[in-house]
């Protein structure tokens, strides 16, 4: 019964509720529980809207620039020789190496001139024998003339002399253009070049019957320092360059230099010089050819070529070079986008006036110098929302062709890529 009791004292002891403090501490745990998940929850008071998006942008700027077109065309030699036989006969050696440059006068081919060597010897030949009897006829004019003066012999007689006198020469005349065209025959068969230049492949091999009566190409010689370069250009185009400067709009260019730009879009280092437009339009094309001098001392051009000729045909005092990446060019109008001093971006139409190198446009009309025209960033603008404008810079070229996979240079392709970060 005591040992009851005992457990009964024990149990009592225990306190039914906790004590205050305890409470407390369960309150204070909970209410920074509840400030921690108030923190990292998304949306809570306080967050701000996203910055505006960066773009790239250039400030633009008036000045005086040549306006060029660049105009299709074709590399054409500047002179042109067929070598053709001028006699007939076998040919026996060619003393030229194909495709080499040769001189005016070098021995191309030599044509068997045997019988035309028999051909002169008779010629000469033949010339003795006339000059002999002209001696002859001559001594006989002399000895009668002072008969004649004297009517020691008949005006019948004294007509004769002088006549015999007059054919004697007549035939000395002739055999002298007999033994030259025998002389020529003979330097004919030693076929020469006409001009200097590179000479192609030969169109003969030695023992070809050749024939001047058939004209016989035997070969194709080519001057090709300088060449010409014929292209075309609208009559339309040039007709309103030609107005623009008549109204003050635009200046002639004085510097009438041709640059060539190759299939590879690189620019022959060497300028040209024009040389004349035609004064008639193609009627199937409506375009006016134009001929330019190149000058191609190491031969690196060829006839035939397709190139590009950037010509400047006219001066602008108001121009303004932009990024070709920056006008949107259009069917009815080119288009720019320029930032506004709101940070707004408004779309605006411009007039080009041709390229300038090859990644810029000339802009004529519908930029004010001052002005901010968007060049890199275009996806990031919306509708009626403003931007950040950030100075763009053009990126350079690799300096090596293992420059683009170095991480250095990787911001380089382009400023939007470094203006987007802010």
């Amino acid at each position: 019964m005591g040992a009851v009791l005992g457990v009964v004292r024990a149990t009592s002891s225990i306190p039914l509720h906790p004590p205050r403090s305890l409470w407390a501490l369960a309150a204070a745990a909970l209410v920074a529980a509840g400030c921690s998940g108030g923190s990292a929850a998304p949306g809570a008071a306080g967050g701000g809207q996203p910055p505006p998006p960066s773009v790239g942008v250039i400030t633009v700027e008036a000045g005086s620039l040549g306006l060029s077109s660049e105009l299709p065309g074709r590399l054409e030699s500047s002179r042109v020789a067929q070598v053709r036989a001028r006699v007939t006969g076998i040919v026996q050696k060619r003393s030229f190496q194909e495709g080499a440059m040769v001189k005016a006068g070098q021995p191309l081919f030599d044509i068997d001139a045997a019988p035309y060597r028999a051909t002169l010897a008779s010629a000469v030949a033949g010339q003795a024998r006339a000059q002999v009897v002209l001696a002859q006829a001559l001594a006989t004019l002399e000895r009668n003339r002072s008969l004649a003066q004297a009517r020691a012999i008949s005006d019948q007689e004294w007509i004769t002399i002088q006549s015999t006198h007059k054919q004697a020469v007549a035939e000395v005349a002739s055999a002298d253009a007999a033994v030259q065209q025998a002389r020529l025959n003979v330097d004919y068969a030693q076929v020469r070049s006409p001009i200097s230049g590179r000479i192609g492949r030969a169109l003969v091999t030695e023992g070809a019957l050749v024939s001047q009566t058939e004209a016989t190409q035997l070969a194709l010689v080519q001057q090709v320092d300088p060449l010409y370069v014929n292209f075309t250009q609208s009559a339309t185009e040039s007709l309103r360059l030609r107005r623009a400067i008549e109204s003050g709009e635009l200046k002639t260019s004085t510097a009438g230099q041709v640059r060539l730009l190759l299939d590879d879009g690189s620019e022959y280092p060497m300028p040209g010089k024009l040389l004349f437009t035609d004064v008639t339009v193609d009627p199937n094309s409506g375009q006016v050819m134009l001929r330019a001098e190149i000058p191609n001392p190491k031969g690196v051009l060829l006839p035939g070529l397709y190139v590009k000729v950037r010509l400047e045909q006219a001066r602008s005092d108001n121009a303004i070079l932009v990024p070709q990446q920056a006008v949107t060019r259009g069917v009815s109008e080119d288009t720019v986008l320029v930032v506004a001093p709101d940070h707004q971006v408004a779309q605006r139409a411009v007039k080009l006036g041709g390229a300038r190198g090859s990644n810029q446009w000339v802009v004529l009309e519908g930029l004010k110098p001052g002005e901010q025209v968007v060049v890199d960033g275009f996806q990031k603008i919306r509708p009626k929302s403003p931007v950040t404008p950030v100075p763009w810079t053009a990126p350079a070229a690799p300096a090596a062709p293992g420059a683009a996979s170095s991480p250095a240079s990787a911001p380089v392709a382009g400023a939007g890529s470094t203006a987007s970060s802010h």
